[in-house]
């Protein structure tokens, strides 16, 4: 599900706002009763969490569209889910993408099928593309941490399926940024 973005925002050293700030109280509380009021609905501690990764992504594809615009959905159906709810509140959302987020440009959604994209850039570009998010993300809101890690796909994968750590996925993120440590992903636009 590509997210599309026309410009780069200023660089700045302040911390990012929290999902709280971005929505605001009433819409931030009222997306968490909605989810938590579904049948089967995990913990409130949950789904604040679930908002607080999709603001996240929201906030990182804002701030970086050079490097992650058009980039396929790294995240779990559960944010996506969130992303969805949160377009319907039209005036809110635009609001939030234009006003409170930092690359102040509308983002689109464009549904897409898991296997649909797979045939599209390979599975050696797909990892690539998910693997950008990494040092990224660890830039702006520091270490994913274990309330993180369910909702980020690919980071549930190293950690599952390959073992490594929060810690050894943060060094990583670290020697992206490093001089001398691994280069970061060069961009690719789809």
């Amino acid at each position: 599900m590509p997210a599309s973005a026309a410009h780069a925002p200023a660089a700045t050293t302040e911390p990012p706002p929290t999902a709280e700030e971005l929505l605001g109280p009433g819409l931030h509380e009222e997306v968490v009763r909605h989810f938590t009021a579904k049948p089967h609905a995990p913990s409130e501690a949950v789904v604040r969490h679930q908002v607080r990764e999709c603001l996240r992504y929201l906030y990182l594809v804002s701030r970086h569209p050079d490097r992650l615009g058009g980039l396929f959905l790294p995240v779990e159906q559960d944010i996506d889910e969130i992303w969805h709810y949160l377009i319907l509140q039209t005036r809110e959302y635009r609001e939030l993408c234009e006003q409170r987020l930092p690359g102040g440009h509308f983002i689109h959604h464009r549904s897409i099928s898991y296997d649909a994209y797979q045939k599209a850039p390979g599975r050696e570009a797909a990892a690539e593309q998910a693997l950008r998010w990494i040092p990224l993300y660890t830039a702006a809101f520091g270490p994913f941490d274990a309330d993180a890690l369910p909702h980020w796909t690919i980071v549930r994968f190293l950690h599952h399926e390959l073992g490594l750590s929060l810690e050894e996925m943060a060094a990583l993120a670290d020697d992206a940024h490093t001089p001398g440590g691994p280069a970061a992903p060069a961009p690719h636009h789809t």
